[in-house]
C-alpha cells in the first residue's frame, strides 16, 4: 500500500496539481486584498461612505453579554466580487493561454518539417542506383 501511495503522490499530475493550489491560494490572497483594498473603498466612496463589508441585516440586537444575532450581507457581496474577479481572470488566463497554444499548433501545421539535405554518400548510392536500372533496361 505504500508503494502505492508513492506511485500515486509521485506521478506528474499530482504534483502539477499541488502547485496548481499552491498557486491558487496566493492568487486567491491577491485578488481578496485587490477587492477589500481597493475596489470596496471605491464602492464605499460611491455609495456615501458606506463599507460594503459592514453591511448587516440585525435580527436580534446584543443584550449584555448575549452578541446580537445578524446577516452579515455585506460580507456575502465582498465574497461574490472576489469570485467574479477570480473566476474572470482565470477565464482570461486559459483563453489567452488557449490562443498562444492554438498558434503555435497552427504554425506547426503550415510549416512541414523539410526533409533533411542527404548526405553525400547517400547522392552517390543513389546515383550509382539509377545507373545500374538504366543499364538494365
Amino acid at each position: 500500500m505504500l508503494k502505492e501511495f508513492k506511485e500515486f503522490a509521485m506521478r506528474g499530475n499530482v504534483i502539477d496539481l499541488a502547485i496548481g493550489v499552491i498557486i491558487g491560494g496566493a492568487f486567491g490572497k491577491i485578488v481578496s486584498s485587490l477587492v477589500n483594498d481597493i475596489l470596496m473603498p471605491v464602492f464605499g466612496v460611491i455609495l456615501s461612505g458606506i463599507n460594503i463589508a459592514d453591511l448587516k441585516y440585525v435580527i436580534k440586537p446584543a443584550s449584555g453579554d448575549i452578541p446580537e444575532v445578524a446577516v452579515l450581507y455585506g460580507s456575502f457581496l465582498q465574497a461574490i466580487v472576489d469570485f467574479i474577479i477570480i473566476s474572470m481572470s482565470i477565464f482570461l488566463f486559459i483563453k489567452l493561454f488557449s490562443l498562444a497554444k492554438k498558434k503555435e499548433q497552427e504554425k506547426e501545421q503550415e510549416a512541414p518539417p523539410a526533409s533533411p539535405e542527404p548526405s553525400p554518400e547517400v547522392k552517390l548510392l543513389e546515383e550509382i542506383r539509377d545507373l545500374l536500372k538504366l543499364k538494365k533496361q
